[in-house]
């Protein structure tokens, strides 16, 4: 494609250099340029761009996407943007014909919830028939294809690609998770919504975003422009039980549709029952009300539950579909995921990460009337510090015994983590065991009959981050291999 094409919509780029160059591909990685490559300087915590634009060049770049202005250089062309990152977005999406504008592409955002409630979108449109594909936390699937995900959101040059091969795979609905550092960073700049999902907003990413006025504000980003062109029906979904629903729904020219617990939510639920086998309530919807039953467990994943229906409804969806996809569903790995080999006491491995999230897998445990209620958790390193002693106070407050230990400490010290957590916890029933692997043993080893043994923080993940090294490491598998050791085998 040629250069003046991609750079079309930009309103402040300076070309430096031949405007009609052919450019093959684009990437900010200058160790996979090839000849004819676009590569785009971006500035990340540690590296910048700007410092491997010689190594580009020699591997065959010829147009540099910079924000540092360049001197002139024969056979190279400059284009200097405010941001590269927001105008690599924008050009990656025109370089692989804007397959958004295609396919009908769902958004999901918010603190807690997004895994699952994706997870579930995926399933109610698979259920009625429709080629489904997601973007996850967790993976990148569609059918015929399957990919462990490295980030949440995928930088634009992955993320287009994969709605360019989805589109070639005859994929209808994609399902995608939006970080707010990627609404933040413009990676989803070019992405045409039809349908934008707000679960929730509690404390995370304090780190990067610094306040929880700027945290929101950014996820805010999804539905600003939701609904702008007019020419299409764009949806809106937001939970009317958080307050920040209703910044969002002035921020969008969207449908909106509600749903929550509330009265005055569209889409609600009533009358709820949470059993150790699953969850039962009362939908209410505008296309009527019916009972549902689901082996997910919990009030939160009502709100998930309620959060995919909502989304589904514009797609003409039935109620009794849905009833039928929802009491088919078997959980989403690393949420209340259980580890059985027939031990008499309930081991949970979760994703929980945030004290909102702790504080409601941890409830949700406890109204299951457990003997105890044991929690394994830590806090991560080179991250949020001021959650670490709100994330300890949950624990010890909805806890019976909670053993504090370290989840990817990174370059920080895993002692001085736990120190975090523990410094200011006035109560007694806790230790501190750095080492993950020996905590989850120790958990399981002392419980008893009845006990509910909650591994928090994890998840799906498999790895655990030490210094700069990343080693595998599966809680499921730790916990597992434990009760084998101990003589349960199912």
């Amino acid at each position: 494609m040629k250069l003046q094409e991609l750079i079309q919509p930009l309103l402040f780029a300076n070309v430096l250099g031949e405007h009609e160059v052919d450019v093959t591909g684009i990437t900010n990685d200058s160790r996979v340029v090839q000849d004819g490559y676009m590569f785009v300087c971006t500035r990340g915590a540690n590296l910048d761009g700007h410092h491997y634009i010689p190594q580009a060049i020699e591997r065959g770049a010829k147009v540099i996407v910079v924000e540092q202005e360049q001197q002139p250089l024969a056979g190279v062309t400059f284009v200097h943007v405010p941001s590269t990152e927001k105008a690599a977005s924008i050009m990656v999406d025109r370089f692989y014909g804007s397959p958004t504008a295609k396919l009908k592409l769902i958004g999901v955002t918010g603190t807690n919830g997004k895994t699952t409630t994706t997870n579930l979108i995926e399933h109610l449109l698979t259920y009625a028939q429709h080629r489904t594909g997601v973007i996850g936390t967790i993976e990148i699937r569609y059918p015929g294809f399957q990919e462990e995900a490295k980030l949440t959101t995928p930088l634009c040059y992955d993320l287009q690609r994969y709605f360019h091969e989805m589109l070639q795979a005859k994929v209808e609905y994609t399902v995608m998770e939006v970080s707010s550092h990627a609404l933040d960073r413009g990676r989803v700049h070019g992405c045409q919504f039809k349908t934008a999902v707000f679960t929730n907003l509690t404390q995370d990413h304090l780190d990067y975003h610094q306040t929880m006025e700027a945290y929101g504000q950014a996820k805010g980003l999804l539905f600003s422009q939701l609904g702008n062109d007019y020419g299409n029906a764009r949806f809106a979904v937001l939970n009317a039980d958080d307050p920040w629903s209703s910044t969002y729904e002035k921020m969008t020219s969207a449908q909106v549709i509600t749903y929550g617990l509330s009265e005055q939510a569209q889409v609600r639920a009533a009358d709820i029952s949470i059993r150790a086998d699953g969850t039962s309530f009362t939908l209410i919807t505008p296309l009527g009300s019916t009972t549902i039953n689901t082996t997910l467990i919990g009030k939160f994943n009502v709100y998930n539950l309620l959060a995919a229906i909502s989304a589904v409804i514009p797609e003409g969806l039935t109620l009794e579909q849905i009833k039928a996809a929802i009491e088919g569903i078997q959980g989403v790995a690393g949420r209340f995921e259980t580890v059985q080999q027939g031990q008499p006491f309930a081991v949970v491995v979760d994703y929980a990460h945030t004290p909102d999230s702790l504080e409601n897998v941890l409830a949700t445990a406890k109204q299951l009337e457990p003997n105890k209620l044991i929690c394994v958790v830590g806090c991560g390193g080179d991250r949020d510090r001021t959650k670490r002693p709100l994330m300890a106070n949950i624990a010890v407050e909805l806890a019976d015994y909670v053993y504090f230990t370290s989840d990817n400490p990174r370059t920080e010290d895993p002692v001085a983590i736990l120190e975090d957590m523990t410094r200011d916890l006035s109560v007694q029933h806790f230790t501190t065991i750095v080492d993950r692997k020996q905590a989850i043993e120790a958990a399981i080893a002392n419980a008893q009959q009845g006990d509910i043994i909650v591994i928090a923080g994890k998840g799906h993940e498999n790895y655990q981050i030490i210094g700069t090294v990343k080693s595998h490491f599966d809680d499921r598998e730790v916990a597992r291999d434990k009760l084998i050791e101990l003589g349960y085998t199912n």
